[in-house]
């Protein structure tokens, strides 16, 4: 049986790629003359291609997909980041034919191109998407892994949540070891003590086991090691980084040697260029097609009161660097020197918790209204295109507050700060700003441009809404 994420399955996606890149060339030739005619284009009857183009242009999708990590199972577990690369593989596939259809075969129609490029992206990502679905229905015995975490802490238990994530893929987490055997009152499956690892892996017919055990346990793992070396099972052991990793960890080659990076950004290359071209391109049309109201809004606010149009604070922003944010005022011009109205302290700890109040006195007339439709956070787009934000991200947080935060809160600066995000999304000012970050760590951890793209669609009807606005 093939299996997902095998050098197999690697091998089978080539193969499929050029298949149906070929059947595709093939179908939008046939379907050519059927088409309807636009102007400037030339009228066909028949359309014969060169037979090399049928190799030239599978060769050059396979490539460019191979270049791409479209077969790289590390970088296509989840169907948003598969979906991602292909896509962006496609258009650069398309710019390399194009360049050779235009030096070589300037006599292939456009319209042609268009058209195969359209039904051969539809191939490419329905035959993954059915064979995705497949793999959920159909489960064979023969592709199941049965998994065995050993250590049921903070490190276990996020790659058994992870694997239930993957469960598709055959992995079928049998349970966890951890000598604390109270966890079980947490519903973790808890199958025993480390020491009765090989009865566990004999009784269960465990096939991968995964040490996750905290760094003051490591000691055990050589023992581990030792107890089961002659058995049938491959022994992986999960690093303790979680406490320390600012988002992610990767293994990288360090002069020859392996080392863990536990500062691996959270976009690649790509997400990120990916990302900046977005907010540049939605940022220009937005700013281009809201001057009327920025300009009406900066009049009233000049009329309503003494001060600024335009409010600028400092914040942090990704990877810590302080920037100004600019803001339209809402608030009278010394707000800041009565901070203290609508903080309060913590009775657990002692710390300051900072809470947008809908009664806030420093709150101008206009300010409210602002407040109210967040019609006071455009000039946050001037910030987009400066390069300190982005359209969507974590909200951008005060740096008193940012003093605060216990290190693990620090993960949500691992990309760019956003105008609107999963935060905003999901609750907005009802909650109180240092418990926001759960939300923005989701983002951090799962982000897509699809998701970008979600948040943004979602944000107009939670600001007509105004819920938590204020």
């Amino acid at each position: 049986m093939l299996r997902r994420f095998s050098i197999n399955y690697a091998i089978f996606s080539m193969g499929s790629d050029a298949v149906l890149t070929f059947l595709a060339l093939t179908l939008a030739v046939i379907i050519r003359p059927f088409l309807p005619q636009f102007p400037y284009l030339v009228p066909v009857d028949q359309i014969v291609l060169s037979q090399a183009l049928y190799l030239i242009i599978p060769a050059v999708w396979v490539m460019t997909f191979l270049l791409s990590s479209v077969y790289d199972p590390k970088r296509i577990y989840k169907i948003t980041d598969e979906i991602q690369t292909i896509v962006i593989a496609e258009a650069v596939a398309s710019l390399i034919c194009a360049g050779i259809l235009y030096l070589g075969y300037r006599e292939f129609s456009r319209w042609l191109f268009a058209t195969f490029v359209f039904i051969n992206t539809v191939f490419i990502l329905s035959w993954r998407v059915f064979l995705r679905l497949g793999f959920n229905f159909w489960r064979s015995p023969s592709r199941e892994r049965r998994v065995l975490i050993v250590g049921a802490g903070r490190t276990g238990r996020s790659v058994g949540q992870m694997m239930q994530d993957y469960q598709w893929t055959g992995l079928n987490l049998v349970g966890y070891l951890d000598d604390d055997l109270a966890k079980k009152g947490d519903g973790l499956p808890i199958l025993g003590g480390v020491g009765s690892a090989r009865q566990v892996v004999e009784k269960y017919n465990i096939q991968d086991v995964v040490v996750a055990l905290p760094q003051r346990a490591y000691g055990q793992i050589n023992k581990l090691t030792v107890t089961l070396h002659d058995l049938p099972v491959h022994v992986r052991v999960v690093p303790d980084y979680f406490s320390l990793a600012l988002y992610r960890a990767s293994v990288d080659d360090f002069g020859g040697i392996p080392m863990i990076n536990l500062r691996d950004p959270a976009l690649n290359e790509v997400q990120r260029l990916v990302k900046r071209i977005f907010d540049l391109f939605f940022g220009i049309v937005s700013v281009m097609l809201l001057l009327p109201i920025l300009a009406i809004i900066s009049l009233f606010i000049k009329l309503d009161s003494k001060g600024p149009i335009v409010f600028r604070q400092e914040r942090v922003g990704e990877n810590g660097r302080i920037f100004n944010m600019f803001k339209f005022r809402t608030m009278v011009p010394d707000a800041e020197a009565h901070r203290e109205q609508i903080t309060e302290i913590n009775p657990e700890n002692g710390r300051i918790l900072f809470k947008k109040r809908p009664d806030d006195p420093r709150v101008t007339r206009i300010g409210r209204f602002l407040r109210r439709t967040s019609l006071d956070e455009l000039p946050q787009l001037f910030n987009v295109l400066l390069g300190d934000m982005s359209l969507v991200g974590p909200r951008p947080e005060l740096p008193w507050l940012v003093d605060q935060y216990e290190p693990w809160q620090r993960k949500r600066f691992a990309v760019p700060q956003g105008m609107t995000g999963w935060w905003q999304v999901n609750g907005r000012s009802d909650k109180p700003l240092h418990l926001h970050t759960e939300d923005d760590l989701y983002y951090v951890q799962n982000y897509s441009i699809w998701m970008d793209i979600y948040i943004l669609l979602k944000t107009p009807w939670v600001v007509l809404r105004g819920k938590g606005a204020y």
